[in-house]
Parts: C-alpha cells; structure tokens; sequence
C-alpha cells in the first residue's frame, strides 16, 4: 500500500487558518487591533468596489488605514488572502432547506444560489477555476449542494460529476451576463459588434454560406440584450441539464436492476 506524500506545512497552516485555528505570528503586548475576519472584511470591499485587480496587501491596509507590515501576522501573503476571502463568500451564501423539493427544483435553488454569488461578486468567477482549500465555507458550500442529488440513485461520482456540470453552466450564464452589461453607449458590447461588423464584411464575405449563423444569431443577441431574453436562455439551458441528468439517473437504475 503507497504511503499518501506528507501534506506541506504551507497548505497545513492555510487550512488552520481558514478554520482559524491558527494564532497570529508575532504577536505581542497589548491586544491588537486587527484580525483574520476584519482583514478579509476590508477585502472583499476593495474586490466588490474595484474588482480583483483592485486586492493587494498594500491596498487592504490602506483601506484600513494601517501599515501594510501590520496585515502579515495575521495574513502571509495575497494568496492566503484570496483564498481566505472565496471561503468567507462562501460561507456568508444562504442554504435553505432542499429536501422537501423535487430534486429538479433542488438544481435550480442551487443555480441560482451561484448566479446570485456571481452577481454580487463578479470577481469571484477568477478564482473558482483552481483547487480551492477545504475551509469551513468550501466544505458548507459543497456539502450542501450534494444534498440537492439525494435520492438520484446516482454513484458518488456522477453526483459530483453532475455538480461540476451545473456549476460550470451557471459561470458561464455569470460570465455572459457580465460581457452583456451595456456600455457607455447604453449597447451590449457583443450586440453592437454584431451589427457594425456585418456591413463591412459583406465587401468580401459571403454570408449566404452562414444562413443559420446570421438568422438564429441575430436573433439571439436581440434576445440577449433584453433581460427576459438572458433568462428565458438560463431557464432553457437549465431545463436541457436536468433533463440530462435525469436520463443519467434512469439509466443508473436499469443498470442496476437485475
């Protein structure tokens, strides 16, 4: 039987952190004023006021008006920072009750849920890519949208399978909402391109090869710019993932039938 690797004394010290079960280094004479939660506090401000490009050590001290030495006993580094402040929206994410609902009306709270955070804090949506630390929020966060699969009768795998799935839809419904925010114009920047590019193309394109492309595209980004439009395209692309997931489900089941 292999021996798993030790795990790093780094990941070792992030997790207690996230947990806060770590004590800030250093610390001595009278009770400071700082903290691991009024440092996260003062972040998430900055990346929910000017984006993530917006977070750095220095600024967070800025905006608590410290020295940016003072942040370190409590936060090593911007890395640690990120991570402490995607588990802290997470946490903060309200989880009601699901198991008194169908299990597609489960899926579509647990959508929502994350359109809602992605809403609320667009930078988010870079940092979910890579493995995130098992805190308290990422652990509360996934423990809760696994429950929304109960009585599937999928394997472990597919339900995270199927979870992966549907969260990588909504970031991407997150990701379209944010592209389609108007512009200074008051246009969507996709739907204005759209049609100025056309014009100029048609000097040396030949849009008859693309019938489809411009029928069912026009329409589309027409429909895009209009609110109903992205969420009757939302519910649509919902409707078509449970379906799927209930084809996976049913098949589970005859499998499993002698």
């Amino acid at each position: 039987m292999t021996t798993p690797p030790p795990v790093p004394e780094w990941y070792a010290q992030l997790v207690a952190l996230l947990w806060r079960r770590a004590r800030p280094r250093g610390q001595r004479g009278p009770r400071p004023s700082l903290d691991v939660d009024t440092v996260v506090a003062a972040a998430l401000r900055l990346a929910d006021r000017d984006g993530i490009e917006g977070v750095s050590m220095r600024a967070v001290a800025r905006e608590l008006g410290v020295g940016t030495m003072s942040l370190y006993p409590y936060i090593a580094d911007k890395a640690t920072l990120l991570a402490l402040m995607v588990d802290t929206v997470y946490l903060q994410m309200p989880r009601g009750p699901l198991q008194h609902l169908h299990w597609r009306e489960r899926l579509v709270r647990v959508a929502d849920a994350n359109l809602a955070l992605l809403a609320d804090h667009p930078w988010i949506d870079c940092l979910v890519s890579t493995q995130l630390p098992p805190g308290p929020g990422v652990m509360a966060k996934y423990e809760h949208e696994l429950s929304a699969f109960d009585d599937l009768g999928l394997p472990d795998i597919a339900v995270d399978d199927c979870l992966t799935l549907l969260l990588v839809f909504v970031q991407g419904v997150g990701r379209a909402a944010t592209a389609a925010e108007p512009t200074h114009s008051g246009e969507p920047a996709d739907a204005r391109g759209w049609g100025a590019i056309k014009p100029d193309l048609t000097d040396w394109s030949d849009w008859g090869n693309f019938a489809r492309a411009v029928r069912i595209g026009a329409v589309a980004r027409q429909a895009s710019a209009k609110a109903s439009g992205s969420a009757r395209a939302y519910r649509s692309g919902l409707a078509v993932l449970t379906e799927g997931i209930a084809a996976v489900a049913a098949q589970t089941t005859d499998e499993s039938e002698p």
